[in-house]
Order: structure tokens, then C-alpha cells, then sequence
């Protein structure tokens, strides 16, 4: 039986995995979860994005003045407003920096946690390195699929720099998470994020 990566004796937080860099396979075996790395085509909202346009418009007016190496900067000039506007077509419930607990080695804060109706989405905010970065959301989706008891088969979450999005999905039943090997950048592909975000919170089927 191979050793566990994590000390047996010490509590450990979301943030702590980011910290260590454990990467995500070796992390989610910890759990009992598989991962997988693969070009995803992630099921996108159909409904009309009438303002996506003014999203895009403001977005692209402050990215010159934005400071890059500052993450809380990120978080309210490039992401919050792409969360705002996922709250005006979802009705989602919004919670930032929502405590979670459910052991001591999945417990910490989850950057932006939305949930409509019967879905889930989590997203992390990174300063950089999307991989590291990752395998913190992984841990979240752990601790999301262990904590709700709604019927949805999938959990997508989603970790950003801002202007690069990376997704998973953790297929609940086979306790198995897709890391999606395609990385979306704001405001190029401003309109597959949203898509990809709304159809997670109100899925068409």
C-alpha cells in the first residue's frame, strides 16, 4: 500500500494543497477519486446573452489599469463581474469566501460558491499557476460531492486567474474528476465562459 501524502497528525485546508503542490492525481487518490486530463466539450447555455456584450465592453476598459500581480485586483475587476452577471441570468445564490468544513483535511474557504435550484458550481481565484491551482479546486469538488445531497450526476468548478479559466468535472458516481485540458481567456472567450458557467447552474436536461 503506497504512503499517504498528507500527515496523519495535522489538519490541512484548501489552500494548504495549493500551498504543498501536491499534484492533483496524487491528492484526489488520498480521497479515493481518479482524474483524468482531456479536451472537454463542456455543454454550453443556449438561451440569448443580451448583455454579454456590455460585459465585455467594461471588462476591457479596465484590464489596462488592472494590476496583474495583485489577486484581490483580479477578483474584483476581472471575475466579480462575470459573477455578477452569472447571479442576473441564473438567480443563483451567491457566497464569497464561503467557509466549508467536513474533516481536517477537507475544510477551508471556497472563493465563489453559486448554487440554483438543484445545481452546485465552485469557483477558485489564483493569482497563477492554473496547476496548482487545480488540484485546490479538486479538493473543493471533493468536499462539494461529500457535502450536498442534491441529485446532480455532475459537479463543474472552474479556476481562474481572471483572464485564463480552466475547468473540471467531477462525475459524482464514479468519484472521478475530468480536468479539462482547454483553457479559456477573458475577453476572447468571454462567451464560452459564460456559457459554460450558466449551463452548469441551470442545465437544459
Amino acid at each position: 500500500m503506497a504512503k499517504s501524502l498528507l500527515d496523519q497528525n495535522r489538519s490541512y485546508t484548501f489552500s494548504n494543497y495549493f500551498d504543498l503542490g501536491i499534484i492533483a492525481t496524487d491528492l484526489l487518490a488520498e480521497f479515493g477519486y481518479t482524474l483524468s486530463k482531456q479536451q472537454l466539450q463542456l455543454p454550453l447555455y443556449v438561451g440569448e446573452l443580451e448583455r454579454l456584450e456590455s460585459l465585455k465592453r467594461r471588462i476591457d476598459e479596465v484590464l489596462p489599469y488592472v494590476d496583474s500581480e495583485n489577486e484581490a485586483t483580479r477578483r474584483e475587476f476581472m471575475i466579480a463581474p462575470i459573477i455578477a452577471e452569472l447571479i442576473y441570468y441564473s438567480h443563483a445564490r451567491v457566497r464569497v469566501e464561503y467557509n466549508l468544513k467536513l474533516s481536517d483535511r477537507l475544510q477551508g474557504t471556497l472563493d465563489y460558491y453559486l448554487q440554483s435550484h438543484n445545481s452546485v458550481l465552485v469557483i477558485e481565484a489564483k493569482q497563477a499557476d492554473l496547476s496548482r491551482g487545480f488540484s485546490q479546486l479538486a479538493a473543493e469538488l471533493v468536499a462539494l460531492d461529500q457535502w450536498t445531497d442534491s441529485s446532480q450526476a455532475e459537479i463543474i468548478g472552474a479556476v481562474t486567474t481572471g483572464n485564463i479559466w480552466q475547468f473540471g468535472v467531477l462525475l459524482r458516481t464514479e468519484k472521478h474528476i475530468q480536468q479539462s485540458l482547454n483553457l479559456y481567456r477573458v475577453t476572447e472567450d468571454l462567451e464560452l465562459v459564460m456559457r459554460i458557467l450558466l449551463e452548469a447552474l441551470l442545465p437544459s436536461t
